[in-house]
């Protein structure tokens, strides 16, 4: 039953100052695909206006921070203490620029990653992995049952990384302090906890939710045609009852609330109702985009939450 799903997966990290750099690994059960990140998802990060120029030097400034501190932590460990000390004084020398530019400033952001893990697959045989999963579980079989779940996801996840203004200058300058004093596997320690502080978010973006709503927004513009032919009316039908489907596979991935998922499947089945025939359907799409961004949200929360 595992056997008929197929997992891809798609990667990029790149530091916010540098170049971009894309990576992506692949197994006979995992294969490596950029096609498969959504095109909204896309646009959100490549439609962005551009940085605007102070930003950019931000951005800039907290990345040098970033970098010097691990050449800090390199120069340690090859003993050479005054390199070490120009570093931190450098990246110290960074932020302090940087908050005297953005005094308010809590969080800077210094890298990116970008990850799609898609699992195709039909909704029988993943209700059928599920309860395998939970029979597991209820036998106290926990690697039984992680092994069957782990790579049931359809999603692309968004990870920001930042570095703590509050707290990150201070451990330099502490680290510094400690250098000065010949305390290296102190100030090592210092600078590597203070690594550690970098805050990380995520934003989830579901696929199954994304491609409803494309083939939604599809169906919107037909159900406008006061006199739609036969043609349009049966892909007006398959449109609606492709995000159908997709919206349940997404409630099988656990996207969503029961009732957010349940919310959306009832509002597809209202439009398919009004739309039936010749009927024009303008304006029974209105409720449609804020059924989405909710269950988007409860995603979110549940995610942040765990």
């Amino acid at each position: 039953m595992f056997q008929k799903f197929f997992v891809t997966t798609a990667a990029a990290t790149f530091l916010l100052a540098a170049p971009a750099c894309s990576s992506a690994q692949g197994s006979p059960t995992q294969q490596s695909s950029t096609s498969q990140a959504p095109a909204a998802t896309a646009a959100r990060i490549a439609d962005k206006p551009a940085v605007p120029a102070d930003r950019s030097r931000m951005i800039a400034e907290a990345v040098s921070a970033l970098q010097e501190t691990q050449n800090a932590l390199f120069a340690i460990d090859r003993n050479q203490r005054s390199q070490a000390l120009e570093a931190l004084a450098r990246a110290t020398g960074k932020l302090e620029i940087l908050l005297a530019r953005e005094p308010r400033l809590a969080l800077a952001p210094v890298d990116v990653t970008v990850v799609t893990r898609d699992v195709l697959g039909d909704q029988k045989t993943l209700e059928g992995l599920r309860e395998r999963a939970e029979e597991a579980l209820e036998k106290g079989r926990l690697q039984e049952a992680r092994q069957l779940i782990s790579d049931l996801a359809s999603e692309t996840v968004l990870r920001v990384s930042h570095l703590p203004l509050a707290t990150y200058p201070a451990a330099l300058k502490s680290a510094a302090a400690q250098l000065e004093r010949n305390q290296t596997e102190v100030a090592k320690t210092t600078l590597q906890a203070a690594l550690n502080t970098v805050v990380v978010q995520e934003t989830v973006f579901p696929l199954p939710l994304h491609r409803a709503e494309v083939a939604l927004l599809e169906a919107k513009r037909l159900a406008a045609k006061a006199n739609r032919t036969q043609v349009e009316n049966r892909r007006l039908a398959s449109l609606l009852a492709g995000a159908r489907q997709q919206i349940r596979f997404g409630q099988a991935l656990g996207y969503g609330t029961e009732r957010d998922m349940g919310q959306l499947l009832a509002e597809v089945d209202t439009i398919e109702a009004r739309t039936v025939g010749r009927k024009s359907g303008r304006g029974i799409f209105d409720r449609v985009d804020a059924l989405f961004d909710k269950a988007r949200q409860s995603t979110q929360s549940e995610r942040d939450a765990s």
